[in-house]
């Protein structure tokens, strides 16, 4: 028993010197997760005002607030004396070797937090990317889903989707639907124009009624008028068939042919 004592007795710096670095160490943890949480919290209201996608502030949030806990636990440990270069070693080994082996995967992952922050397309939009043409029903962290017009579903990684070229056809509010006409070499060329401007911008769909109506081609078989017209985005196709048959049927009404392309095979007999 005097032994012990004695070892107390003769250690007692060094045991005020660890109570003193413990007590250090708690307030500093204290302190520290105190400032964290209201770090966190402003980078939320930051996110929120800037209008970030509701599913990726808790994520990038929660990552920010995981990541400053790692350091403070590091450091609380450096205070109390704990060696922390070699864990510190083996951590970043760890890191490089996960993320040798998932870099697909971290490749989407950035990809989705780089198109859930710069929003170059949204849910509902009609896109043209990868190969693929459907509206996006769903933006995942590591995949965007789309649906075509066959109601097909379609996964793309958001690593091509974020880096590759696209096509929104949803950005703008009104789109130009332009169509080529032909009619045979013999018809009237002013009385075909005139049909056409009946028909296409006599449409309460097309808002931009001043006519483009050009003569573009002398083709083999036809002459061929490039027709424009401005509608909405939502109307695009519908003004694109209905225009299309209905200047079809006008044209047989007024006896204005619509060429297709022939061949004349002439037989010569010996």
């Amino acid at each position: 028993m005097e032994t012990v004592t004695n070892f107390f007795e003769n250690n007692t710096d060094v045991f005020i010197g660890y109570a003193t670095d413990i007590l250090v160490a708690i307030l500093v943890l204290i302190i520290g997760l105190f400032i964290i949480k209201k770090i966190v919290g402003g980078v939320k209201k930051v996110m929120t005002a800037r209008s970030i996608d509701p599913s990726l502030v808790p994520f990038l949030s929660g990552m920010l607030g995981g990541i400053l806990k790692v350091l403070l636990v590091l450091s609380i440990l450096g205070m109390v004396g704990i060696e922390v270069t070699s864990f510190i070693a083996i951590l970043g080994a760890a890191g490089l070797a996960i993320g040798m082996a998932l870099s697909g995967t971290l490749q989407n992952f950035a990809g989705g937090v780089m198109i859930l922050i710069f929003k170059p397309f949204k849910v509902g939009d009609v896109l043209e990317a990868q190969g693929y043409i459907g509206s996006v029903s769903e933006i995942q962290i590591f995949n965007t889903i789309m649906k075509t017009w066959d109601n097909k579903t379609i996964i793309i990684p958001n690593g091509g989707l974020s880096t590759g070229s696209m096509v929104n056809y949803s950005t703008e509010d009104t789109r130009t639907v332009e169509w080529i006409f032909g009619i045979g070499y013999d018809d009237d060329i002013d009385k075909a124009r005139e049909v056409i401007n009946s028909i296409v911008y006599s449409d309460d769909r097309v808002i931009d009624k001043t006519p483009f109506i050009n003569l573009s081609e002398l083709a083999d078989s036809s002459v061929n008028f490039k027709v424009r017209a401005k509608v909405k985005s939502e109307d695009y196709w519908g003004v694109t068939f209905d225009m299309t048959e209905r200047v079809k049927k006008a044209f047989d009404k007024e006896g204005i042919s619509i060429p297709f392309p022939q061949r004349d095979v002439h037989i010569h007999n010996k």
